[in-house]
């Protein structure tokens, strides 16, 4: 093991738990400022028992703290939220993504994931055309999407769900470079349950994907050009949930009410409100048709929860919890072995609850289960 103790990854297992600096020195019994000194590495822990004091606070193996960083995600991370969300829970989100990426560089070594790949789009190519060329790329016709998850991970974009300590993170993406193969995660949080709304923040990911750069940084564009790209990913997202020669037909066959749309959300699993705003978008109904609609909404408290919200549901995401359970399942790792691997070969020491939880995968997956060694006890002769 590394003897030069890493402060970036003690800002970094800080900021995955969501605490500020002054939170963590308190919490360990020292000076905010000698904290900060660590981590920017301009001072070092002198004795042992401030690692292991850091180690328990922060529940990180101790030898995690002498790792080199090792990061893979490159890019920006789009949120949706960006405008909204306090930086401090889109900083503990991006290190989550590192750290997945750092798993899936493993499972990318042992598993054959499915590659994507990039659509060849003209620049400047209007949202709506995106959407459909997308469609037309993956053979999905003009109809509804009834499990869009599955389908992203089917045409190899990674998928997770991820818990977050608020409701204003709905779901961001981020792009790696892992090999040859250029390779983008979508994480929706998991405070949302409902398919029409894991979809549609799943469809406006692959918007940033099909029509925005990934090499900039996001947090150093202006407000305005923020605003525009969440235009178009939202406006690639309602076309590609709704195609205008399929969805038209649909929204013009009945009345145009709440109770109406309400129907065809069951069909096309997309939220009454967002397909209110592109039947009006459409032409379909005026904007003072739309606003009307809304006002009715709003009068039956439908805008934060719409009828049949729980009940509509969608799969949920497989591709990366699967490549781990096969790999166990194969007897390629045991659960041990798994996790020894993830540290010793890709730099990361994590407990195996971090690993399941940042894969969606289900509890004591990568449990180990621990021979206890008895006492040299031996059995009375005259036992009856």
């Amino acid at each position: 093991m590394n003897t030069q103790f890493n402060g970036d990854r003690l800002k970094k297992a800080r900021i995955y738990r969501g605490l500020t600096v002054a939170d963590l020195a308190e919490r360990v019994g020292c000076q905010r400022q000698t904290l900060s000194m660590y981590e920017i590495s301009k001072s070092q822990p002198t004795d042992k028992t401030t690692v292991v004091r850091l180690a328990q606070t922060l529940d990180f193996p101790i030898k995690y703290f002498y790792e080199s960083s090792g990061a893979i995600a490159s890019g920006t991370v789009y949120f949706r939220s960006l405008l909204t969300t306090n930086k401090k829970y889109r900083s503990e989100q991006i290190v989550k993504m590192d750290y997945l990426s750092q798993i899936y560089s493993l499972l990318q070594d042992y598993v054959s994931f499915p590659e994507f790949v990039p659509l060849d789009l003209p620049d400047n190519i209007a949202p709506e055309q995106a959407a459909y060329a997308l469609r037309d790329a993956w053979g999905l016709g003009r109809g509804p999407l009834d499990n869009l998850v599955s389908i992203v991970e089917q045409h190899g974009i990674l998928v997770t769900s991820i818990s977050t300590n608020t409701n204003d993170v709905d779901a961001f993406s981020q792009f790696m470079q892992t090999g040859d193969a250029p390779t983008f995660i979508i994480a929706y949080s998991s405070n949302k349950t409902s398919a029409v709304r894991i979809h549609f923040d799943i469809a406006h990911e692959l918007g940033h994907i099909c029509l925005h750069e990934w090499s900039e940084d996001i947090e150093d564009v202006s407000k305005e050009e923020f605003k525009r790209k969440e235009r178009e990913a939202n406006d690639f997202a309602a076309a590609f949930l709704l195609p205008e020669e399929t969805f038209r037909k649909d929204a013009e066959r009945g009345p145009q009410t709440i109770t109406y749309y309400k129907q065809l959300k069951k069909k096309w699993k997309v939220s009454i409100a967002a397909m209110i705003r592109r039947s009006e978008k459409l032409g379909i109904i005026t904007t003072e048709d739309y606003q009307n609609l809304i006002r009715v909404m709003q009068r039956r408290g439908l805008r934060k929860e719409e009828p049949l919200d729980d009940t509509l549901i969608t799969a949920s995401p497989a591709l990366l919890k699967t490549s781990v359970i096969m790999l166990l399942q194969e007897n390629v790792f045991t659960p041990a072995e798994f996790m020894e691997e993830l540290s010793n070969s890709y730099g990361l020491s994590i407990n195996a609850t971090e690993v399941e939880s940042l894969l969606d995968l289900p509890t004591g997956t990568l449990a180990v289960h621990k021979i206890i060694k008895l006492p040299n006890l031996q059995l009375k002769r005259n036992t009856p």
